[in-house]
């Protein structure tokens, strides 16, 4: 079978992965896992919301973001469905005609969950880091925790593990501080 055919199949084989699954292709494989559970989802939203207002609508905040949910990222070969991604503004000033989004994200965020936390802090890591994201936040619903990462000439390194209720300052949304604690149901 040929590469191009062997594309078409894997992304036909993609389309059909019903919608109560999300599906990824990494590294030329697809891997599907089940939607997420109520505390990863409620710990995705709440960030999303500690984000939007001053980041992406510039409310008591600077503004400039453009930060979305389970944007299906096409990043070369690779389809990713982050849990939060963000773009600055001044790199993607308008939004994709298509259902998914090419332009790397400045920002990305993971929620861990046992399904999916070996390829979140392996493959996808690797994936986001070889597309130069500038950052990486890993939010762990379970330990209540949140590590924030910068990539530095193609390496991730760790700027900080908060924990627990601490205030959150963190690259590259320092500029609004926010409660860990808010982030847990």
């Amino acid at each position: 079978m040929t590469r191009l055919a062997e594309d078409n199949r894997l992304y036909n084989d993609f389309m059909a992965v019903p919608d109560s699954m999300v599906a990824e292709i990494l590294n030329g494989e697809l891997i599907t896992h089940p939607r997420p559970a109520p505390r990863h989802a409620v710990a995705a939203s709440f960030l999303a919301d500690e984000l939007i207002s001053p980041f992406s609508k510039g409310r008591g905040g600077p503004g400039g973001w453009l930060i979305v949910a389970e944007p299906e990222l096409h990043l070369g070969a690779d389809i990713l469905v982050p849990d939060l991604a963000g773009w600055r503004v001044s790199n993607m000033p308008a939004l994709p005609e298509t259902s998914y989004f090419e332009v790397r994200p400045d920002w990305i965020c993971e929620v861990l969950s046992p399904s999916t936390e070996r390829y979140d802090r392996k493959e996808k890591r690797e994936i986001y880091a070889a597309h130069n994201i500038p950052f990486l936040w890993f939010v762990d619903p379970v330990s209540k925790t949140l590590e924030t990462f910068e990539l530095r000439d193609g390496y991730w390194v760790l700027l900080r593990t908060f924990g627990g209720e601490d205030e959150v300052t963190a690259k590259p949304f320092d500029a609004v501080p926010f409660g860990l604690g808010s982030l847990w149901f």
